[in-house]
């Protein structure tokens, strides 16, 4: 089985313009592999500056932001490190790429950690944090999914926001849901499109 932490990533291209995704890192004994989609930003500037910052957060709102273009978060100079931390971050780890291994889609970045260091206390899980997370997932592969998982999904998820979700975790749940709205419409525009061809055939 694969160990995976949910983080953001942040990284800089030598501008030092900051790049912040959501990406999962992959454990590997006492390393972490960060394997970005070719192509993508993530890519260009760990090829550009060889460092990253793995930022453990629980704001949702960078979550579900990234994920529906509000990408500008406020981030914060990490000490000996070219590459900034998210000022939401209750800690990061400094990440040096040691090596990559690539695979033509998604070339593996083998990380060690340098430093680390925490900001804020983890104040304990909360079951609307893990949905966003979820939806968060769910809404970057839309493309792949058919619609009834995507609601069936969503039907399960929905219970989580409803009983435990703060103002946040309901903006953050907005977000993505007008994602996955979007994504129908134009599905939709798309089938009536086919059969309108289809009935002048």
């Amino acid at each position: 089985m694969t160990y995976i932490r949910e983080t953001i990533v942040t990284t800089v291209d030598t501008n030092g313009s900051v790049h912040i995704a959501p990406l999962g890192i992959i454990q590997q004994d006492d390393n972490w592999i960060i394997a970005p989609f070719r192509p993508s930003k993530t890519l260009e500037n760990l090829a550009a500056i060889p460092y990253a910052v793995a930022n453990y957060t629980d704001d949702m709102l960078v979550f579900a932001g990234c994920l529906t273009g509000r990408k500008e978060w406020p981030t914060v100079a990490v000490k000996n490190c070219p590459v900034p931390r998210l000022e939401s971050a209750l800690s990061h780890s400094v990440l040096k790429v040691v090596s990559v291994k690539d695979d033509g889609l998604r070339p593996q970045h083998l990380c060690k950690v340098v430093s680390e260091a925490t900001h804020a206390p983890f104040t304990g899980l909360n079951r609307a944090k893990a949905a966003i997370l979820e939806l968060a997932i769910l809404v970057s592969r839309l493309h792949m999914l058919p619609p009834e998982k995507i609601d069936a999904e969503i039907a399960f998820l929905t219970i989580a926001i409803e009983k435990t979700a703060g103002p946040d975790e309901q903006q953050a749940w907005s977000w993505l849901m007008q994602r996955v709205k979007d994504h129908r419409d134009a599905a939709d525009a798309k089938g009536k499109d086919v059969v309108h061809h289809d009935h002048h055939g």
